[in-house]
């Protein structure tokens, strides 16, 4: 261990130079878990406070043994900062367990913080993605010495976020190229995404990705159902033993949105002082989408938000902000924040608009239609899904690479001209329809196939034609009565389902259209389904499929959309950005 004095530091804060407080450092100190293995920990305390409050950050990206302004910023209000390489994970010893490893070893963290004479026994945590789960599994072993915790962009289960869909799809390209990132072994070069995420079986794209087996990747494969073994390591399903108080930020086009905002609630009817803010964010939020603009209130004042919290429940300073609307999200096409008392919010009318066409609903140059009224002669739509083939990915709530796997907003109008999407447009909005909460898709569907899947994309149509994604979602049919219940289906045999579709919080302004994409793959956001109705995993086959949509008075297919009726312009307001730098734990996962 080594303890030096770092030199003195001129940081910017909310648009002021301040002079940074000197920090006492303690680098790479060695804390034994209950099990005898050390993990590796820097600490940086102010030279001004000789007993204070803490912020403890774990990280599998690699701690900093130079402080910087982000943990500065913190320093200068008096709180120690502790960095921590996770379990096996550079500095630190033993075998890394991604998730489970963090709720044992968190709790010996804080617990040997909380005992130094430099602590007062008042800690937080913060951090984003992986490092906003470390915080999740750590404040679930309720050590008296956390109070507080803000991850940031993490999720809340296993299953749903880092591994497969609310409709039991592989989120193929988040995982391989998270492995190729982060768990290659020294000298390894991998081979471009593209070719990663080609690869079949599924069973070797560890070893195509990173050169090697990946244990817990093998684990995901064996259990492609929500079973026991994701049921054990969920966090959302243990939030009712859950003691610390919780303020979440998440993004509409970060992946982990959806399950943010489902902790969110289930907290919320246990701990009211729980907070989420969301925001028109990719897993980035300081990244900015080229070609979309939010507007100059489209980021907000994270760091402002993380010190009040911090400062109230750890030194009981302030006040807790937003007690009567402790939910904002940032409205997009209005570009404005909304305050909300809950989520999804009470005046929400999930509203349906029905599929029509007269059969030719392929590409955007066909006849499908969105009506508020439902269809009044039968008819269908049909397509080829060749999974050698599928239609791309392009843009939405994916991660984690940029470069290579770009998310977020993006204009559609290249993967609608493929005649296996099916497509179905709005007349144009003659006033603004505000969309806050969950969507779906009811449809009536069939396959010459014995599995496979359907897709649908929620867009927002400008009047110049351009098509830009808001929220999507997948089903594989072997799920349509449920993640724990994997049934075939009868080729030919008409199916109604429910696509879940994502979250979002969208104006459709006058003038614009509302659209629906449906097709049978979203690649590599998620993974093809073969459709020859056998495990994935080893499936080395790709056969096609022929694809029906039924839309009739007998066979409704609509979409639903949370609509907000006679919205209140007053409870919309600016936020400003505040002092909000890059938080270098801030990193994909």
């Amino acid at each position: 261990m080594a303890s030096i004095r770092t030199g003195a530091l001129v940081i910017f804060a909310a648009g002021f130079c301040v002079a940074a407080i000197q920090p006492f450092a303690s680098l790479h100190q060695r804390i034994s878990m209950r099990d005898g293995v050390r993990l590796c920990t820097n600490i940086f305390r102010p030279s001004n406070v000789a007993r204070g409050p803490v912020i403890l950050v774990r990280t599998p990206y690699g701690k900093q043994s130079v402080l910087t302004a982000n943990y500065q910023f913190f320093v200068d209000q008096g709180y120690a900062v502790v960095l921590q390489d996770v379990r096996g994970r550079y500095d630190s010893e033993g075998f890394f367990t991604p998730v489970s490893q963090e709720t044992a070893d968190g709790e010996d963290t804080l617990n040997w913080v909380g005992r130094q004479p430099w602590c007062d026994g008042n800690i937080g945590m913060m951090g984003g993605s992986y490092v906003g789960m470390t915080q999740w599994r750590a404040a679930l072993g309720n050590s008296p010495y956390l109070k507080a915790i803000f991850p940031v962009m993490a999720g809340s289960d296993d299953y749903l976020d880092r591994y497969y869909s609310p409709g039991g799809a592989l989120k193929l390209g988040h995982r391989l190229e998270w492995i190729a990132e982060n768990m290659k072994p020294t000298g390894f070069t991998p081979p471009p995404f593209r070719t990663i995420v080609d690869h079949l079986p599924l069973r070797t794209s560890d070893v195509a990705a990173a050169g090697r087996i990946v244990d817990y990747y093998q684990q995901a494969l064996n259990h492609p159902t929500y079973d026991t073994y994701w049921k054990e390591r969920s966090t959302y399903r243990s939030l009712g033993r859950l003691k610390t108080p919780v303020f979440i930020v998440a993004g509409w086009y970060d992946n982990y949105a959806q399950s943010d905002l489902a902790a969110y609630s289930k907290l919320r009817e246990k701990y009211p002082s729980s907070r989420i803010v969301i925001g028109p964010w990719p897993h980035n939020m300081s990244m900015r989408f080229p070609g979309t603009d939010f507007g100059p209130d489209a980021m907000a004042p994270i760091r402002t938000y993380q010190l009040r919290w911090f400062d109230y429940w750890l030194r009981r300073r302030g006040a807790l902000e937003w007690s009567e609307s402790p939910v904002q999200v940032f409205v997009m096409g209005e570009n404005r924040w909304r305050r909300l008392q809950k989520w999804p919010p009470d005046t929400v009318e999930m509203t349906p608009f029905f599929l029509d066409s007269g059969g030719r609903a392929n590409t955007l140059e066909g006849d499908g239609r969105l009506h508020r009224h439902a269809p009044r002669a039968a008819e269908d739509d049909d397509f080829i899904y060749d999974p050698r083939d599928p239609v791309p990915t392009r843009g939405g709530a994916v991660c984690c690479n940029d470069v290579v796997f770009p998310w977020g907003p993006m204009n559609q109008q290249a993967v609608e001209r493929r005649k296996d999407v099916l497509v179905y447009t709005s007349r144009p909005l003659k006033k603004d329809l505000e969309v806050i909460g969950p969507v779906r898709a009811i449809l009536y569907v069939s396959s010459s196939a014995p599995d496979t899947d359907f897709t649908a994309k929620l867009v927002d149509v400008f009047p110049d034609g351009e098509a830009r994604n808001l929220t999507d979602g997948i089903l594989r049919l072997r799920y349509r009565n449920g993640l724990e219940l994997p049934e075939p289906i009868t080729p030919g045999k008409v199916y109604p389902v429910t696509i879940d579709v994502g979250v979002t919080a969208n104006v459709f302004e006058a003038g614009h259209r509302i659209r629906l994409e449906v097709s049978s793959s979203n690649f590599p956001r998620f993974d093809r389904n073969p459709n020859t109705g056998r495990a994935t995993a080893g499936e080395t086959e790709l056969r096609t499929a022929r694809q029906k949509l039924w839309h009739s008075p007998q066979r409704p297919s609509h979409l639903l959309l949370p609509v907000i009726p006679n919205a209140n312009p007053k409870l919309t307001y600016p936020v400003r950005a505040g002092y909000l730098g890059k938080d270098p734990h801030f990193k994909a996962r």
